[in-house]
């Protein structure tokens, strides 16, 4: 499995209030925990606005996590081309554009993930309310690369968000808590448009959301996209984030088909020139009966 959306709030490093609002911690620890029961080899640590443009904490998060594991953050507009790739180097491989609960210069924002992708190959991932995704298409469009948060949030852009998966957006199956949609519905309807554009992930800790993440969801994911379950799962977002494929052992027979023993030696074929040749005798004529 590969978390592809969850935040770390570290009580070590700043964090600021976001519409009064200021996350309790969510350490490391606190997330491991959490996790335990699930075979979580990778994921992507996200930057939420409560976390402005900081990172010490998301180079801190970055090395205590290790290999498998990415950075997603935001910048200030004046960020450097040095500073785009010591973030690149420790493992940050995208740009975050909050635009539901933070002000935002799309311009100055857009020039500056186009930047970032001629330079690293960073993406774009676009945290946006559905209802704005209409007006906002035209700029999201031009971004080389990049994906949607939350499934679009609302019922209502899922018209706009199945247009953008068409073109190659890519769309986090996460916040399933914070939604106003059918979520089977949805996801069905994405992995319709294309097999490859859902991500899983938890949106742990799933601040301000109706509720947060439930072991249950990953069950409603398996149950709607079936046998692409590891594509969702991991491998989507893997190769969203440029890491290496995971290999799986194929799974072996618990009770394999196995050959009869037998004691005696097989069969084998008999060479033509090898078989016994009858005496020659002359022939009989068979007597005729009246």
């Amino acid at each position: 499995m590969f978390d592809a959306h969850f935040h770390i709030f570290d009580p070590r490093f700043p964090r600021f209030e976001n519409e009064g609002y200021l996350p309790g911690h969510f350490t490391i620890a606190d997330y491991r925990k959490r996790m335990s029961r699930f075979d979580v080899g990778g994921g992507a640590v996200v930057s939420g606005s409560f976390q402005g443009t900081d990172q010490t904490y998301l180079k801190a998060a970055l090395a205590e996590l290790g290999e498998g594991w990415v950075g997603v953050t935001r910048l200030d507009l004046d960020a450097t081309d040095d500073e785009i790739l010591e973030l690149d180097r420790i493992g940050v491989r995208g740009l975050r554009f909050n635009l539901k609960r933070a002000a935002a210069d799309i311009t100055g924002m857009t020039l500056q993930a186009l930047r970032a992708h001629e330079l690293v190959g960073w993406h774009v991932e676009v945290y946006i309310d559905g209802q704005m995704l209409a007006s906002l298409q035209p700029v999201i469009s031009k971004l080389p690369v990049f994906a949607i948060d939350h499934l679009g949030m609302s019922e209502e852009g899922l018209p706009f968000l199945l247009d953008l998966v068409d073109r190659g957006a890519k769309v986090k199956a996460t916040g399933f808590g914070r939604v106003s949609m059918n979520v089977a519905d949805t996801l069905r309807r994405i992995h319709a448009v294309n097999p490859e554009a859902l991500m899983f992930g938890t949106d742990l800790p799933g601040t301000r959301a109706g509720r947060p993440f439930r072991d249950s969801d990953v069950d409603l994911i398996c149950d709607v996209v079936g046998t692409d379950m590891f594509a969702v799962l991991e491998d989507n977002a893997r190769a969203f984030y440029r890491l290496p494929a995971r290999v799986r052992a194929l799974p072996t027979d618990p009770a394999p088909t196995l050959p009869l023993y037998t004691a005696e030696q097989p069969t084998l074929p008999i060479r033509r020139d090898s078989l016994p040749k009858p005496e020659a005798v002359d022939t009989i004529p068979l007597p005729i009966i009246e």
